[in-house]
């Protein structure tokens, strides 16, 4: 017995020693490197499908059972070249998700316009930082109505911290705009200025084309079938640019997640999830739910790895040591002692959520599953083409990784009674 006792307690310690190299900072952060070298991951790109490849070959040498489930979105626009030219100089743009159809490629050269009768002209317009981060009925009246003075096309200015082009999640069903927006950061304002003021035209010159029932996939990893009731763990692939520390550490913090549940073999069904279309519509996520996820009665927890959940903070301008301010942790009530527990040592804002959560989990919530918790937030390049690899670290990856496989590890310790 003695014997016996010894060989399983070798095992556990393999399986602990594993685990815990999983979670350093050092391989977290290895694994946002190799998610930043896939580049721009819009749904549709080669970015995405390389990441979905990744992740699943990274699952399958974890030992978990791997699938990929078929996300069909009905349309995508594909941006192969945009920019922008004032006063002789020529900045890059981004259409604003969605261009009119008629004019997925165009060139136009006109004056620019804030006042007045700007039919025929390029009007600009700018919509000031409201930290959110999908287009509201507030941003879709304010185009509208631009739109309704007839200009030729918007030039289209979006507060946020970095002054860069930035992006707003929209959804399938959402119209084209009736007059090309085109969106440039406010840190390239002056040339624009200068052509206002001199009545000098500005010049927009795109190149892009729509593709109609776009594939993506949902990545699907499975362990521990049988052994009781199930905890999803879920972070969406996809965004704007190449989101890296938007999305790279909960796909770091998601990986690592499989990878400890898997070599200290723990007593409980997992499925992992990767989700696709995130920024256009959340099509992963609602495919899931609806074809795969498990009923509400037979799911223990969601745990969710979502925006930005460890990034630099920025102080006057300059990168500090610290982590992003503007990150919360967002949990069903249920979830809140646990969290308590298991979080002590990451700084972030409770979002208790009742009525509505935020992210994918507002879909979870919606379903009717009644445990969640999960961690998302904003940092200074969120949905800009500025979000690098510098925007994250070893050092703060590790904590939130650590967490949440202590909350985890708890959960299926307690079963039930961890949400009571």
């Amino acid at each position: 017995m003695r014997l016996v006792f010894i060989a399983t307690m070798a095992v556990l310690m393999v399986g602990q020693a594993a685990a815990r190299d999983v979670l350093s900072g050092a391989s977290l952060y290895e694994d946002v490197a190799r998610y930043a070298s896939f580049g721009l991951h819009r749904f549709g790109s080669a970015g995405d499908r390389a990441t979905a490849d990744w992740i699943a070959g990274e699952m399958k040498q974890a030992s978990l059972d791997v699938s990929f489930q078929p996300v069909v979105l009905g349309r995508q626009y594909v941006v192969e070249q945009a920019s922008a030219e004032a006063a002789g100089t020529s900045v890059e743009a981004t259409p604003f998700w969605w261009p009119p159809q008629d004019r997925a490629s165009f060139r136009l050269s006109a004056p620019l316009a804030r006042d007045g009768d700007v039919a025929g002209k390029i009007l600009w317009l700018e919509l000031p930082f409201d930290r959110g981060a999908y287009l509201g009925p507030t941003h879709r009246a304010a185009i509208a109505d631009a739109a309704a003075r007839k200009p030729a096309a918007i030039l289209l200015m979006i507060g946020n911290p970095a002054d860069d082009r930035f992006a707003y999640n929209v959804t399938q069903e959402d119209a084209p705009w009736p007059v090309p927006v085109i969106v440039v950061g406010a840190r390239s304002k002056a040339p624009f200025e200068r052509a206002l003021a001199s009545g000098a035209a500005v010049s927009f010159d795109v190149k892009g084309h729509y593709e109609r029932d776009v594939t993506g996939r949902n990545v699907i990893a499975e362990i521990g079938v049988g052994r009781g009731p199930t905890v999803v763990v879920f972070t969406p692939m996809t965004g704007w640019y190449s989101c890296v520390c938007e999305r790279g550490p909960g796909i770091a913090n998601f990986l690592a997640l499989a990878r400890t549940v898997a070599a200290e073999k723990w007593p409980a069904h997992f499925v992992f999830v990767a989700t696709a279309g995130h920024e256009i519509g959340h099509g992963g996520m609602e495919l899931f739910l609806a074809h795969g996820a498990p009923a509400p009665k037979d799911t223990l927890a969601w745990i969710h790895f979502g925006s930005s959940n460890a990034c630099y903070g920025f102080a006057e301008g300059a990168r500090t040591d610290r982590p992003e301010e503007e990150r919360y942790l967002v949990l069903s009530r249920s979830a809140v002692a646990l969290t308590d527990e298991a979080f002590v040592k990451v700084a972030a804002k409770r979002l208790v959520t009742e009525k509505q959560a935020v992210g994918e989990l507002r879909d979870v919530h919606a379903a009717g599953y009644a445990n969640f918790l999960g961690m998302a937030g904003r940092h200074r390049t969120f949905h800009t083409p500025s979000d690098e690899l510098a925007g994250t670290g070893p050092e703060i990856l590790e904590p939130v990784a650590r967490a949440f496989v202590a909350a985890s590890r708890k959960i299926v310790e307690r079963g039930d009674a961890a949400f009571r």
